[in-house]
């Protein structure tokens, strides 16, 4: 599956502004982006690839239990994440690094989480509202449609946004939030990230027509973008948020993308998918024809190196800290199970501590 005649698409793959009658609604919130938000757009996309190989590389090498990367999602998250406000909330699936690094987490949280070394991973009110990582498939959809419909009766100026997976549209936890979603016109957009494989299952087998068209049977208005294109991601996205959250109920956003990648670290996609498709999707890749864009509106090769370095330099860090992890203690579990103390927890964590000390001086 590749663009449609539905596609909405600013950014042509050669890097120039695309007017037809699809993006002239968008043009107007792209023409607000002064020079220094275009920028970063590609920084972050171009860091958060470096991160993400880097991540791979570090998987390989013993570090991590598994890596999930996002190589080729990046214009799709960064152009969504700049779209929503601080009030809102984010829910992601497990590739949405570059999302939660633009709403304040540090990286390295994702890798001590895919190590071992915590078991949730962060505090969403620390992390500008962006919530855990949920590697059970689908079920954030509901989490989100919950929280929504939450600021719906609070009356609450801010929306919720969630990611999912072209592969999650096939799960019954993602049509049960859109019907809870479209009942309660709560203000939640579903960001559906179709990167065209459930790990080894292409989406057209998953269905027969487009997929933004699914969420009209529940009622709820859906669009189908170029998700390769960061600038209408940006601009689909806050149009979408802005209806969300003044009252007009749920949107839904598909956005055309592609795995360029592993489904994670333990797939090997060459065993079933094509080489022209993957050289197809790689002409399309999100930071090239944003670079080219960027080329046309001025920006100079000291920009581009300096983005290189950042990029660089965040890798070199995240290999640094990750080799100076040390195991965690095992009074860790206790931490986070409620927002506040708990007697149960409290008396389960003393025996922990009790039953480690009956060891003290017992020789290894």
């Amino acid at each position: 599956m590749s663009y449609t005649e539905a596609t909405v698409q600013l950014l042509s793959p050669q890097g120039t502004l695309v007017e037809n009658d699809l993006s002239a609604p968008y043009l107007p919130l792209i023409e607000k982006l002064d020079d220094a938000a275009l920028k970063d757009f590609h920084r972050h996309m171009v860091v958060i690839r470096r991160f993400d190989i880097e991540a791979g590389n570090l998987q390989r090498q013993g570090q991590l239990a598994l890596w999930i990367p996002s190589l080729g999602q990046e214009g799709a998250q960064v152009g969504s994440a700049f779209a929503a406000r601080p009030q809102d909330h984010i829910f992601p699936a497990y590739r949405e690094h570059v999302v939660g690094r633009i709403r304040g987490l540090d990286v390295m949280k994702i890798i001590e989480m895919l190590r071992g070394q915590s078991h949730g991973g962060w505090i969403p009110a620390e992390t500008g509202n962006f919530h855990l990582y949920t590697l059970v498939i689908g079920s954030q959809s509901l989490h989100a449609t919950g929280y929504a419909m939450g600021q719906k009766f609070e009356g609450a100026d801010e929306a919720t946004m969630v990611y999912f997976g072209d592969g999650a549209t096939s799960q019954g936890d993602v049509s049960e939030a859109l019907v809870f979603g479209a009942s309660y016109q709560a203000p939640i957009v579903y960001f559906l990230q179709n990167n065209h494989w459930a790990i080894s299952v292409p989406v057209d087998r998953q269905s027969r027509t487009p997929l933004y068209l699914r969420p009209s049977g529940f009622g709820i208005p859906g669009v189908q973008i170029d998700g390769n294109d960061v600038l209408a991601a940006y601009a689909v996205t806050t149009a979408n948020l802005d209806a969300a959250r003044s009252g007009q109920g749920p949107r839904f956003i598909e956005a055309l993308t592609y795995r360029m990648g592993a489904h994670t670290s333990s797939d090997d996609p060459t065993k079933y998918r094509e080489r022209e498709e993957e050289q197809f999707w790689s002409e399309r890749d999100p930071i090239a024809r944003f670079e080219t864009y960027l080329k046309s509106k001025g920006a100079d090769d000291a920009f581009f190196s300096e983005v290189a370095a950042e990029a660089e330099d965040l890798a070199a860090d995240i290999r640094a800290r990750t080799f100076a992890l040390e195991a965690p203690p095992a009074s860790k579990v206790f931490a986070n199970v409620y927002t506040d103390p708990h007697p149960g927890v409290d008396a389960e964590a003393a025996w922990q501590a009790a039953y480690e000390a009956s060891f003290d001086g017992e020789s290894a």
